[in-house]
This record gives C-alpha cells, sequence and structure tokens, in this order.
C-alpha cells in the first residue's frame, strides 16, 4: 500500500474532547464525524431529564368569594316592542277619485273628523236613478191594487173569469216586490255616496298619506288612505322563554307573589323610564314551539302621546322578597345540559365541583335556591384551573389586588450596581 502525504489543515479526531489537525486525504470525513458527535453530545445529553411531575407543581391560583345571603329585591327585565292597541286602516269602499284632503299629516283626529272628500257627481247620478225607479215602481204598485180593487166585485158576481182576478193580485204581489228592491238600491246609492265623505272612524294619531288629489281609489280593491293609531294606553309585547315562566311560576308558590300585581317600570332605548307604571294584562295561550318563548303584553298609560307603536324597550319588574336569598356572582355559575354547578372550596383548600339550583338573576348575581349555605367559598375566576378534589390557592379580589401591587413595587424598585 502507498503511503499518501497528509495536507495541513485536515481535522483528526484525537479524543472525544479535542479535534487536532491532521494531515491525509481522510481528514474531511473525520472532520464530518467530528461534528456530529458534537453535535450529537449537545442534543441529546439534556432530554436525559424528567420533567416535573404534577405534585412538585404549586397549586393554581383561584379568585374566591364567600357566598352572602340578604333580602334583596329580585329584579327582572324582558325586552320587547310598542303597538297601538287599535291600528285603524282608512281604506276607500267605493270607487272614485280624490277630490280634497282634510287633514294633517301626523295630527291627533277625533272619530267622526272628516279626512278625505271624493268625487260626488258619478253617485248622485245613481241616487237620482234609484229615486226615479222607486217612484216607478211604487206607481205600479199602485195600479195594480186598484186594478184588483175593480175586478173584486165583478168576479164575485161573475161577470168575469177568476183567472183575470188572480192575475191581478199577483200583479200586486209582484209590484210590491219591485218596491222593495226599488227601495233598497236607494239605501244602496245613498251609502256609496256616503262613503265619498271618508272620516276618522277612531281617535288617535293619523299617519302619513297614502294617496294624493286626483288619485283613482277603490279600483278592484279598498285602497289604504292612511292609518290611525291609538297611543293611550299603549302595549308593550316580550316574549318570555320557556324557563323564564316556569321559574316565575316558581316564585309566584314560594313567596305568595302575583306577577299582574307587580307595577312594571318601561326603560326605552336611550336608558330613560316612563313616567307611568304599567302591569301585565296578558299572556299567550301557548309557547311559540320555533322560539320556545311565551308572548306576554303590558299595559302602559301614555297621557302625552310620546310613546309610539315600534318603539323598542324594557320592561323592569321588581319582586319585593322578604326572605334571605343566596347571591353570588353570575360568572361563578357554570351551566351544562339544563344543569347548574359552582366550584366550592374547603377549609383544606380543595376544590370541589357541586350541583346547584339557580333562581332568579338580580344585576350581575344569580340567586342561588338550593346546593349552597351562607359563608362558604365559590370560585369566581380560575375555574378552568380546578380539578376535583385537587389543592388551590384561593385568594380574594383584595389580596390579588395586594399581591399584584407588590409585584409591580418589585418590578420598579432600581437594581444596586455592583
Amino acid at each position: 500500500m502507498r503511503a499518501t502525504p497528509m495536507q495541513p489543515g485536515s481535522l483528526c479526531l484525537t479524543d472525544r474532547a479535542t479535534a487536532s489537525l491532521c494531515p491525509g486525504p481522510s481528514g474531511r470525513w473525520r472532520r464530518v464525524l467530528s461534528w456530529g458527535a458534537f453535535l450529537a453530545t449537545v442534543l441529546f445529553v439534556p432530554g436525559c431529564t424528567k420533567p416535573p411531575s404534577p405534585s412538585s407543581l404549586p397549586p393554581p391560583v383561584v379568585l374566591i368569594a364567600e357566598v352572602t345571603a340578604s333580602n334583596v329585591p329580585v329584579v327582572i327585565e324582558y325586552i320587547g316592542q310598542l303597538d297601538s292597541p287599535q291600528n285603524v286602516e282608512v281604506r276607500a269602499r267605493v270607487e272614485a277619485f280624490v277630490e280634497k284632503i282634510l287633514f294633517t299629516e301626523g295630527a291627533t283626529v277625533n272619530q267622526g273628523d272628516p279626512l278625505y272628500l271624493l268625487d260626488t257627481k258619478p253617485f248622485l247620478e245613481r241616487l237620482e236613478a234609484a229615486k226615479g225607479g222607486l217612484a216607478e215602481a211604487r206607481a205600479a204598485l199602485n195600479k195594480y191594487e186598484k186594478d184588483v180593487a175593480r175586478l173584486r166585485p165583478l168576479a164575485e158576481k161573475r161577470a168575469i173569469p177568476q183567472q183575470d182576478l188572480d192575475n191581478a193580485i199577483a200583479s200586486v204581489d209582484v209590484g210590491r216586490a219591485n218596491v222593495q228592491t226599488a227601495e233598497a238600491r236607494l239605501k244602496s246609492s245613498e251609502l256609496d255616496l256616503s262613503y265619498c265623505d271618508v272620516r276618522a272612524p277612531a281617535s288617535g294619531r293619523i299617519g302619513a298619506k297614502e294617496v294624493s288629489v286626483g288619485e283613482l281609489v277603490g279600483k278592484g280593491q279598498p285602497t289604504l288612505l292612511a292609518t290611525i293609531s291609538q297611543l293611550d294606553p299603549i302595549w308593550f309585547y316580550g316574549s318570555i322563554s320557556e324557563v323564564d315562566y316556569l321559574r316565575g311560576l316558581e316564585v309566584e308558590r314560594r313567596f305568595g307573589l302575583r306577577f299582574i300585581d307587580v307595577p312594571l317600570t318601561l326603560i326605552l332605548a336611550d336608558g330613560s323610564e316612563h313616567a307611568e307604571p304599567g302591569k301585565w294584562v296578558f299572556a299567550d295561550r301557548a309557547v311559540d314551539t320555533t322560539t320556545g318563548t311565551l308572548r306576554a303584553r303590558a299595559v302602559f298609560p301614555n297621557p302625552g302621546g310620546a310613546l309610539r307603536p315600534g318603539m323598542f324597550g324594557r320592561v323592569r319588574m321588581v319582586l319585593r322578597i322578604d326572605r334571605p336569598s343566596l347571591l353570588v356572582p353570575q360568572r361563578a355559575v357554570q351551566e351544562l345540559q339544563g344543569k347548574h354547578f359552582v366550584w366550592v372550596v374547603d377549609d383544606a383548600k380543595t376544590a370541589m365541583q357541586r350541583p346547584v339550583k339557580a333562581g332568579v338573576r338580580f344585576g350581575s348575581a344569580w340567586v342561588i335556591d338550593e346546593g349552597l349555605k351562607a359563608g362558604e367559598r365559590i370560585i369566581v375566576e380560575g375555574a378552568q384551573k380546578a380539578r376535583q378534589g385537587a389543592p388551590v390557592q384561593p385568594m380574594t379580589a383584595e389580596e390579588m389586588a395586594q399581591a399584584a401591587a407588590a409585584r409591580q413595587a418589585g418590578a420598579q424598585k432600581p437594581v444596586a450596581k455592583e
């Protein structure tokens, strides 16, 4: 074998810790092997350490609150929309042209006030024709009655056939029927003529006009002319969920209340409150299967007419319950498949999940009917970090604020120079 001279600059692995320059053409491969061994040592040596066990981790910090019992009013609110008790559509009842508009849009009108005047000329002509027809029918009836009076003595003497008298008597009956028909036509013509004078059928506030002067109305169908809405009183329609409805029945049973006797406060879209209190007057017979809600109606006095149909608002109902109630923050109550749970921290700082029976809401709190006692501590924040039977580090809001202030003060303290 021929010896190959070593080239300067090649690496030679002398031991596991150092690499030296070695001559020879195989120095390139030795250099690759040297760096591979070094990287393997760097990458795999830290992997030999074990991660800390869960038991060695500190308990999670959770925010707790104490369950309190107090006699507080229960406030319930429902969202809904206002509507008029009577929205009357004024429509044209005859086919005619509009001659005059006699009302001011948006004004208050009384029952019987004139609103529109339609063209009366065609109806006056029909009225005169109906009068003439009635006069003609009455004249014919008079003739038939005289014929009977003249023929009856002759028939008794057998001077004329009995058939002639019978025909005369039948003519009288036909004449009377013609008179009744003519009278009906006259009344119909008078009624059509009266429809040309369109008046307000009810009192209230009238909306915008739907037609203009010179427009043909009533052709083929009753044309809408205007709408009148009664504003005092005004109705409020809201939807009550099936769950709230059942809870309301339970509250009535337990505390002897009647929701129809509880005064209601109407809160408008800008947050202001209507001055006049209202009350519930109606609940629908069935729950809407598409929404799972029950439609209910409340009535409010509206003497100034400030409330208008279509406005949105909320009704507030305050239940005065003279019995201690347990209040917990709503964020502390977890709901799963229609059931409610809270996390309770015992004296040993152990978290336990407990089912509760939630009642009505009061502001940002929830009234708990069953499952808790006054003085118990519940987790308000950090429940996702709690485990059944596992220890936690409970802290009140005040303690958390103090700890945060201490950390901030430590972070702002200057570091001493060496």
